[in-house]
Parts: C-alpha cells; structure tokens; sequence
C-alpha cells in the first residue's frame, strides 16, 4: 500500500484540507470531525484501496483502515499545509451529537442489541415447536408442549422487564431499579386488577386498563421518564440517605405515573404502529412489500431498521404475526443473488472468490460483507439487489405472507419463522428475490476489475518488512491444517462479536474473533510474538504471533476518547511478549462510571490468509486469563 498516496485520496475525498476541522486516529480508523459531513465522497471513499470502511458515529466521521492507520496517519498530517486542532471544535461536535434523530436511532439500536440473542432464542424455539406441532411430532396438548411452549414464550412475555434493564444501561439508570419498575407492572396482582371489568384508581386518579406483557413502548417510555427522576432525586439527596431515599421515591412516582398515563398511551401508540402496518399490507396488495423490500437494505444502511424492530416485536406480540419480516428476508436473499451474479459474471479470481462466499453468507442471514464488500463496490448488483428485494417483497405482500415468531437470522436459518399457513409463499418469495437478483446482475453488468499480479514485498522506510510482511511469511512456512492457539487475554464473560456496539467488529469489518466483557481490569498477551502497535490512549494493542496471526485488542467502545485516563501500558511497539505477560491495565470501574462499553473484542486482522477460526466452547461462559479461547486453523 502506497501510504502518502492513500492519504492524499483520503484528504481529497473528504472534501478538502479546509473541511477538516480535526483529524486523530485510534488503533484502526482515522477519526475525522468535518465541518461539512456532506462534502464528504463516501462512495469513492467506500471503494478506495486501503479503505476497510466508513462509520458516522458520534459526532465523527470515521474511516476503517486497520492496523497500519498509524503511518497513514502521519503521511495524511504531512500532506496538510497546517496541523489540524487537536479538539474539534466544541459547538460543532455537540450539534451534531444533538441531533435528535441520531440520537434516538443510537437509543434504539443500544438498547435492542443486547437483548436480541435473548428474543432470537426464544423466538427459534417457538418456531421449532410450531414444526414439530405441524409435522405431528409432538402434540400441542402434552406436558412437554407446554414446557416448551413456556420457555419459547417467556422472553416475549416478560419483555417489559428485560427492556427495562437494557433501556436502563444504555440511559445510565440503575438496572435494577429498572427491572423493579418492569415487574410491578407484570405483577399477577396488577395484572388481574387491569383484566377485571371494574373501574381501578389509585389516591383518587383513574388508571386505564392496559396489558403490559410483551409490549415495548410502555416500558421504554416508562424507564427513560425513570432515568430523568432517579437522577434528579439521586442530586437533591444527602450521600448517607441515598440507598433508601432514591429507589423508593423513583418506583413510587414512576409505577403509579406508568398505570396511569404512560402505559395506556404506550399502548395506544404501539397498536397504532402494528395496526397501521396491518392495515398497509392487508389493503394495498403488492405495493407495501414492493416499496419496503425495495428500500430495505437503504434502511439498513442507515441504521433506520432498529426503528422497525420495536413495531415488528409489537405485532408478533399482540396480532401474532409479522409482515415486515418476511419482506426483510426477501431483501437480504436478494443481496445474495446480486453477489452470486458477480460470481457468475466476474473474469477476475479474487471477485468471484469474495462474491461466491459473501453469497453464500447472506444466505445464511449475514448480508454485510455481500452488499458492502461486492454489490456497492460494483454499484450495479446492489441497484439489482433493490430490484430483486422490491420483486421478493411484493410477492409476498401480494399472498399476505407473514412472519409468526421473532428469532434468528432471516435467511436460511430463520425459516422456522415463517412456518404457518403463508410459509409456500414466504419460501418462494425468498427465492423470487434470489433468482431476479443474480438475474438483473449479470445481464446488466457492471465494470469489471482485471486480474493483477501479486504485489512485491516492500519494506518501510527504515528497510524493515512491515508486521503485515512478516506475518504473510510465518504462515507460508506453516503446514496446511495446522492449528493456531489464541488464549484468553483477559478473564470475563465471552460474546460473540455480534454483540459489539460497533459495526467495524460487529461486521467483521476488521477481522474475526470474540468478543470478552471485561471482570478484570488487564489484558495479558494471548500468544507468543511482538507487540507491533500500541495506542497513545492505550486503549489497544496490535500483535504479531510468531506463527503469523496479526491480532487487535481493543478494549471497549469509543475508549479513545478517554484519552489515557483510567489506562496503563506495560508494553511498547517492538517488545517480545509470550502468553501471560502483562501487556495493559485499565480501571474497569471508572471507565464504565465515564459511560463506555468495556466490551473487547479480540480480533484476527489478516484472518484472509487462514481457512478457519474455531471457538473453545465458551461462549456466554465465564472465561480466565490464559485459557484458550479460540483455534486458528492455516
């Protein structure tokens, strides 16, 4: 890679030296804070060489290069004719950190992320029984229905409770707090009393009868009005009184308030939103699902579809279907066609390596790589995505075909979502959005790259191969099948990066790996090798093992701008280390006070040169320093 001249398209393509208000780097991207975001070519940056990807987040535009940032940091500050600030300036960061739609799509997306795995279960195990009931492999009377049945339900039932305690972690309240407020209102009790036909006050105002169990907006509204009130009474309380004085007085106002005015208008606007959804599939034919399976992976892009997930969770939940998943599947399976019309039409070796199996991972339900890595690189297989996905989708809307339980990849392995009386149509919805797809792609083409040579080894500038160069040479020398040991570097609950709050690691953007929620506040080396990079903030660390896995640490999320508080290094650029070794220490506690995730992933960068990676069985399990975590195979 030609740094300079990366950094001088980069600068360019932001629209210029006087756009650039500021410009830092952390361990993998160049953070940028613009005066104007739209000046900036985001396409032509998308498709640069170099160039992992772009994130818009906080206040910052971000570009995705990895673990050289470093250096083309530097060549981009030597190619302006003036250092940039070194803080943004403070009424263009908060004004874009203001932004009322921003913000409530981060609320949204932060606060139903973490619970998905939960929904996602319970959601693939009703789907299971309602096969299992259909195949008549089980009767919907026995002992063992009903057990199943409970536990498919539960997450869905109790769904006010487990948003609370998300809402309130990402709002900053006390979780349990939270939860408490969640129950009172599920409570059998209260419940009851709002299903009888009598007329319920409390110190004289009326309550509206409403039911609680498996809503979504009540709660959400409930727990962002607590959050505001917990803080409030939390400041106005002397230290000594604030275990008893700050609960009691938050669940006395929020409880009553939420029976009283919350929880009815929740309701009232959540069975607005699935019935007027309802009413736009059951009465405009083919027209809904043609616009929606259309735009859906625009949705995507912008983040607008966690908005969706609330309405969709909402209409499984009180009319028992969904149609807009469904629509979201014809969307993602289109995206797969489109990338095997690449596979199909390309000339060149490595196109139709990356479009074959991002094809194949979109099926499955993953369609980033696919729609970012092949179908915008080309522009035109994603124009033929949205075309395939618009076709999909408005077949289905046509036959009425819905989704009857919430829960796992909408691909191939979420079809027992879609098992029910419309479940023909929803396959061959699937498949229509496919075929017109890879169809569209390939007979109208798109700008093919020719096959290029195999770079020569360059070295930098002190005539050392680079971590990237010696990486490639230790695995060329390793057999075939061999197997890679990574250990844990640090002890805490394993996540799959699914569960990062960040598409660069969520999306595999960087590389591949797990994630650890940190119980200990150090990071110890996971293999034997060099330590090639270590941020300023130190924050994270780059590795080079000596059988060639080039691997990143980053602990927790935006921790960059912390700037080194709560952060200790005990390595730098250069050092050997061997597993265990003590590479970084951060205050676990004060940092996660300061309101960022601590979450880590532990990433192979240069996971392109390995066949397979192979996780030790812990997932959702406690894991210790130096146990091994996952398996890289050559």
């Amino acid at each position: 890679m030609d740094r300079n001249q990366l950094s001088k398209e980069i600068l360019t393509l932001v629209g210029g030296e006087e756009n650039v208000e500021q410009v830092v780097h952390c361990m993998t991207r160049l953070r940028f804070n613009l005066h104007d975001d739209k000046k900036a070519q985001k396409e032509q940056l998308q498709k640069t060489d170099g160039v992992m990807g772009i994130m818009e987040s906080g206040g910052q535009f971000q570009i995705i290069i990895g673990n050289d940032v470093a250096n083309v940091y530097k060549s981009l500050v030597s190619n302006m004719s003036k250092a940039p600030q070194s803080e943004a300036g403070a009424s263009d960061v908060s004004k874009k950190k203001q932004n009322p739609i921003s913000s409530l799509f981060d609320f949204i997306a932060g606060m139903f992320t973490p619970i998905l795995p939960a929904i996602t279960g319970a959601g693939m195990i009703k789907g299971i029984i309602a096969l299992l009931v259909a195949m008549h492999w089980m009767s919907d009377k026995s002992q063992t229905y009903t057990i199943l049945a409970a536990i498919g339900d539960g997450a869905f039932y109790f769904l006010p409770i487990i948003l609370a305690v998300s809402a309130a972690r990402k709002l900053g309240s006390n979780l349990f707090i939270a939860a408490a407020i969640g129950a009172s209102i599920l409570h059998p009790t209260i419940t009851a009393l709002l299903a009888s036909n009598v007329k319920v006050s409390f110190i004289g105002l009326p309550v509206t009868a409403a039911t609680y169990s498996s809503t979504v907006i009540p709660i959400v509204i409930a727990i962002w009005l607590a959050s505001y009130v917990e803080k409030f009474i939390d400041k106005y309380t002397h230290a000594s009184l604030k275990l008893l004085v700050v609960p009691t007085l938050t669940l006395l106002i929020i409880v009553p308030l939420t029976l009283i005015a919350v929880g009815p208008l929740g309701s009232i606007i959540g069975n607005g939103l699935s019935g007027g959804i309802s009413w736009l599939f059951e009465n405009t034919g083919a027209l809904a699902g043609l616009l929606l399976g259309g735009t859906f992976s625009l949705i995507i892009m912008t983040g607008m579809h966690y908005a969706l997930v609330p309405i969709m969770i909402g209409s499984i939940a009180t009319l028992g279907f969904d149609y807009m998943i469904p629509i979201m599947g014809a969307a993602n399976l289109a995206q797969a066609g489109a990338a095997l019309g690449v596979f199909l039409k390309s000339k060149n070796d490595k196109v139709k390596t990356v479009a074959f199996s991002t094809s194949l991972t979109a099926i499955m339900g993953v369609t980033e790589p696919a729609m970012y890595g092949v179908n915008m690189r080309f522009k035109k297989p994603f124009t033929a995505a949205l075309i395939g996905g618009a076709v999909g989708g408005g077949f289905m809307s046509l036959f009425g075909t819905k989704a009857y339980v919430m829960g796992g990849l909408v691909g191939l392995p979420g079809l027992a979502m879609f098992i029910g009386p419309t479940f023909l149509y929803a396959i061959l919805g699937l498949i229509i959005a496919f075929v017109v797809a890879a169809v569209v792609t390939y007979l109208i083409g798109f700008t093919d790259e020719k096959n290029e040579e195999a770079p020569q080894t360059t070295t930098d500038a002190a005539g050392d191969t680079t971590a990237d160069e010696a990486a490639q040479s230790a695995v060329a020398s390793l057999p075939k099948g061999e197997k890679i040991s990574v250990y844990s570097p640090i002890m805490g609950e394993v996540k799959p990066l699914s569960e990062v709050n960040d598409p660069a690691f969520s999306q595999e953007i960087m590389g591949r790996g797990w994630a650890i929620e940190p119980s200990e506040g150090r990071v110890v080396s996971p293999v034997e090798g060099t330590v090639f990079s270590i941020s300023k903030s130190g924050h994270a660390v780059g590795l080079v093992s000596d059988s060639g896995l080039e691997m990143l640490i980053h602990v927790g999320m935006d921790t960059v701008k912390l700037k080194g508080l709560h952060f200790t290094a005990h390595v730098k650029a250069g050092d050997r280390v061997k597993v265990g070794d003590l590479m970084l220490e951060f205050d676990l506690v004060e940092i996660r006070k300061a309101g960022y995730e601590t979450i880590t992933p532990v990433i192979v960068t240069n996971v392109a040169q390995f066949s397979e990676l192979e996780p030790a069985g812990n997932q959702h399990k406690v894991i210790k320093e130096q146990e091994l975590l996952y398996t890289v195979i050559v």
